[in-house]
């Protein structure tokens, strides 16, 4: 008969708790959105204490990223020419909130780890399929081009969740997008 030492049961159960929280907080962003789930809610959902959160990951936000980079979840590149596409991720913003990633691209994050990850998914997102559409279509300057259509999609929908622009913030998802759509496709096409 075997008998496991206390360190052995630690890292298991430290692993165990990093899978809880992943599994809890994947979960729970998925509902409600990065900025409307609390830390206590994933502990809570997770069955395990708070302060492991801070531990394992950090914060919030690098708890929402490593959420992300699972299994490749929501990494599918986004056309940005694509209305009815840019409609649904204006309204997922909208109804949930933006999480860190979007942030990055008009803001630096203080944690350096944390804008690294963040601008990791920017590019898997919208600066590699930007980038690959302007070289398709045999324009130059690939990558301004592809930034230039980040930090503009950012832009309107940083914007629009301020509400300064109140015709920008009380227009339908739909019209928002059509023309974001129209103006973004101007810079990756000829």
């Amino acid at each position: 008969m075997t008998t496991q030492s206390s360190g052995d049961t630690r890292r298991r159960n430290s692993a165990e708790s990093r899978e809880l929280l992943l599994s809890a907080a994947g979960e729970l962003f998925g509902e409600k959105g990065y900025e409307k789930t609390t830390l206590r809610e994933i502990s809570a959902h997770a069955g395990v204490d708070a302060a492991l959160i801070a531990r394992y990951f950090g914060s919030k936000a690098k708890l929402y990223l490593a959420t992300l980079q699972l299994e490749g979840r929501t990494v599918d590149p986004i056309d940005v020419r694509d209305a009815d596409r840019l409609r649904r991720l204006l309204e997922r913003i909208r109804e949930m909130g933006s999480g860190p990633s979007l942030w990055a691209a008009v803001r630096p994050h203080e944690d350096a780890d944390l804008q690294t990850a963040a601008v990791e998914m920017l590019d898997r997102r919208f600066l590699a399929h930007g980038q690959q559409m302007a070289a398709e279509a045999g324009l130059d300057l690939t990558q301004l081009r592809a930034e230039i259509v980040t930090a503009a999609l950012a832009g309107v929908v940083m914007s629009r969740m301020s509400g300064t622009f109140r015709t920008l913030n009380e227009a339908s998802s739909e019209d928002v997008a059509r023309l974001t759509a129209q103006m973004l496709a101007e810079l990756l096409q000829r």
